[in-house]
């Protein structure tokens, strides 16, 4: 343990030691309470902040450089053929680039604590976008989704995105304020599967099923890393597959057809399955190390945005998509090593849904273009043409970096613990159980 942490473990313990005996002026221990509300204050249980988790931000930065070159290099005949303007597409990408960057040193350097404080309004702001974008002449439709919201001179924005940040962030402060009661089914299920429903059926409204599919996946992890009944995780899942089914039957067309692409792409080659075969063939024509950035053999739909991860392997090879799949790795593994050292459940809980919501979202990404899961039409993370997905993802870097910046050498800290029952670290606001 370093002298900081010794710093802070001898503090706390005189804290305690304090509160249980009064401090001396005869004021009562419940009193003393009051400095654990960081709400009101959060630099109050800060600890000191060392260097952020270099893994984390060199896999992001590395994975943003190839997104912005190949974007370019999948789109600069196109758009010299359309407007003789080769930076057409790529220009708004290393602008939202630079955004997300400035956004994300900003929310790197912020105390993460601040953050329960907005996550309440954030989460309405969400939804309140995730509804506006479904009103006539707002919302911009594209081949039957309306997903994108229309501000005139400003670039257009993907809610959705929005609303996987402001989910993280709010789970991640409503499980730590529940604490134990989690495991309970009337007090922990039924209102954290509330708090998730109006932002998935709002999503599945749009339509936007790959996107409604990460906000499962991300509900999921959260709901299990802090330490839900399995029986009653069990139980979700099994109601969450019957939900999907009912959707899928409900809208009948392009989800069915998908997921009969999906187990025969040839049945239908020039239409539905014309996006699959032309990915599996432009993986295949890349070979080891690929065709040249430029000097595609074969032409892949949807190249910029959510076919890329096949134009990478058709330009660079094998070689290229496996160091694409690795930066993903190691993102993981940083993001994941952040959770379990995160100096709080909050911090804690906030990484784990971070890192969850990024990895499935790449991993369906892949999927899609290897043909094991149905076309979902959501990007590959950092990498693929979208302002909105490339800011945001880049901002909740900037927080997970954040968490990093306080980690500490111990195992995981249950949400149980933070709410009071033996933890003798860092108090979360609203978590303890007077």
């Amino acid at each position: 343990m370093s002298a900081r942490q010794d710093r802070w473990g001898d503090g706390a313990a005189i804290e305690r030691e304090r509160v249980r005996r009064g401090d001396g002026s005869g004021r009562s221990a419940s009193v003393d309470r009051s400095h654990t509300s960081t709400l009101v204050n959060p630099v109050a249980l800060k600890r000191d902040a060392h260097d952020p988790d270099y893994i984390i931000m060199v896999a992001v930065l590395a994975l943003s450089a190839i997104g912005i070159l190949m974007v370019y290099s999948a789109s600069a005949i196109d758009s010299y053929r359309n407007s003789q303007n080769t930076f057409q597409l790529v220009a708004p990408q290393v602008m939202a680039g630079l955004l997300g960057i400035a956004a994300m040193i900003f929310l790197m350097r912020l105390d993460y604590r601040y953050l329960r404080v907005v996550s309440v309004p954030l989460a309405f702001v969400a939804l309140g976008m995730l509804a506006i974008v479904l009103l006539p002449g707002i919302g911009i439709s594209h081949a039957g989704s309306s997903r994108w919201l229309y501000l005139g001179p400003l670039p257009d924005i993907h809610p959705a995105e929005v609303a996987k940040l402001a989910l993280a962030v709010y789970l991640a402060h409503w499980l730590a304020t529940r604490g134990g009661e989690i495991k309970s089914f009337w007090r922990g299920t039924v209102p954290y599967w509330a708090i998730v429903a109006p932002f998935l059926l709002l999503v599945i409204r749009e339509p936007d099923l790959g996107t409604a599919g990460v906000i499962v996946l991300l509900a999921f992890s959260l709901y299990f890393v802090a330490g839900a009944n399995l029986f009653h995780i069990m139980v979700a899942g099994v109601g969450a597959c019957c939900a999907a089914a009912v959707v899928v039957l409900a809208m009948r067309g392009y989800p069915l057809e998908r997921i009969q692409t999906l187990l025969d792409p040839w049945a239908h080659p020039l239409t539905t399955g014309y996006h699959t075969i032309q990915g599996l063939e432009a993986i295949t024509a890349g070979g080891w190390f690929g065709t040249g950035l430029g000097n595609d053999k074969v032409f892949v739909p949807a190249s910029v945005n959510d076919f890329i991860f096949s134009v990478i392997c058709q330009e660079l090879g094998l070689a290229g998509g496996a160091v694409v799949i690795f930066l993903f790795v190691a993102f993981a593994y940083a993001g994941i090593r952040t959770a379990l050292r995160a100096p709080d459940t909050f911090g804690g809980l906030m990484a784990a849904g971070i890192t969850a919501w990024i990895c499935f979202q790449a991993l369906i990404n892949i999927g899609v273009v290897v043909a094991v899961v149905p076309v979902t039409g959501i990007t590959l993370p950092f990498v693929s043409a979208g302002g909105s997905s490339l800011t945001v993802t880049l901002a909740a870097v900037g927080i997970l970096l954040s968490v990093s910046r306080e980690t500490v050498e111990r195992g995981w800290v249950s949400a149980t613990a933070d709410s009071g029952r033996g933890y003798g670290g860092t108090y979360i606001p609203g978590s303890r159980r007077s």
